[in-house]
């Protein structure tokens, strides 16, 4: 079975955090709009991406940061041009 490829969106929001300490992935996107929260959670759901911390002012908020797997995904060439 073949492993899922990520989206343009979810590829694009994922390559944002391999340049932010610790892997922090963005909670807007460049043209300043909250990032879907379903890009959120398909990430979330395929491992390439895991929740950080809690926002106590925005608890709905998922601050999330890059994992090893979504690493591996952006920076595999084998993996480019999914």
């Amino acid at each position: 079975m073949p492993k899922a490829a990520p989206t343009p969106h979810q590829r694009a929001w994922l390559a944002r955090g391999l340049a932010q300490p610790g892997g922090k992935l963005p909670l807007f996107d460049m043209d300043g709009q909250r990032i879907n929260p379903q890009t959120i959670r398909a990430c979330l759901q395929r491992g390439w991406a895991e929740p950080w911390f809690t926002n106590p002012t925005k608890p709905d908020w998922l601050v999330c940061k890059l994992t090893d797997a979504g690493r591996a995904l952006l920076t595999d060439k084998n993996n480019k041009n999914q």
